[in-house]
């Protein structure tokens, strides 16, 4: 999967994953290769990702949208620390 964390000033990050963890507004949720399309808010607080060597890396946002289309993850973020 690929995945791109984006806030209004940079791309915070882009490469292939083997998955996300993110916090939904009802609740955190984890996408894996081929989770069926998917377009949520999100709330402040974590995203962990996987990468293909299994390396987390973590990522604190305050809010954004998440959309999950076709093994392509598209992160907007309002902020990214």
């Amino acid at each position: 999967m690929k995945i791109e964390i984006i806030t209004p000033e940079k791309k915070a990050f882009e490469g292939d994953i083997k998955s996300v963890r993110v916090p939904g507004k009802k609740g955190s949720f984890q996408v894996l290769k081929d989770h069926a399309p998917i377009i949520s808010t999100l709330d402040s607080g974590s995203v962990i990702i996987v990468d293909l060597e299994g390396n987390e890396k973590i990522f604190e946002i305050s809010g954004g949208v998440i959309e999950v289309k076709a093994n392509k993850i598209i992160l907007l973020a309002d902020s990214v620390k």
